[in-house]
């Protein structure tokens, strides 16, 4: 948790020197996705109960959102209009992306369990078959 706080944190940092220093929003895009990418991992350790309270998951999802509402400002007084509505858009297009890549992946996954189970118990069956033919020729020769 703290890792990825920290990471979010450094990165907003970075993109708060490039707009005081006069530099294009555009110039810092990709410390904005790893902004983002840090939130949906600290997300993703707080839905795990990566937390060791409630007040510290509270309390680093708080500091995200005042980053978040300065990068907001940044991106309207420092970008073109409509910057902040697309890059919102964006991220929840990317999200659904996202879960929608991970569904599939478990899908595949699932399908694959299914068919292992479905050779082994097949495996089994033949195993099976030939030890009663086995046990039977085996009381027919005697």
């Amino acid at each position: 948790m703290i890792a990825e706080l920290a990471a979010f944190n450094a990165a907003f940092g970075v993109v708060k020197e490039f707009v005081a220093n006069g530099k294009d929003l555009s110039d810092c895009f990709g410390l904005i996705g790893q902004m983002t990418t840090a939130k949906e991992d600290l997300k993703l350790k707080a839905d795990k109960r990566g937390f060791t309270s409630d007040a510290e998951e509270f309390a680093a999802l708080e500091q995200i959102k005042q980053a978040e509402d300065q990068l907001r400002e940044l991106m309207q007084y420092y970008g073109r209009a409509g910057l902040w509505d697309d890059f919102v858009k964006f991220q929840a297009e990317a999200r659904k992306a996202r879960l929608l890549e991970r569904n599939e992946r478990i899908k595949k996954i699932n399908q694959r369990w299914q068919y292992a189970s479905i050779i082994i118990a097949g495996c089994l069956g033949i195993i099976g078959v030939y030890a009663i033919f086995m046990v039977a020729s085996a009381v027919l020769a005697s």
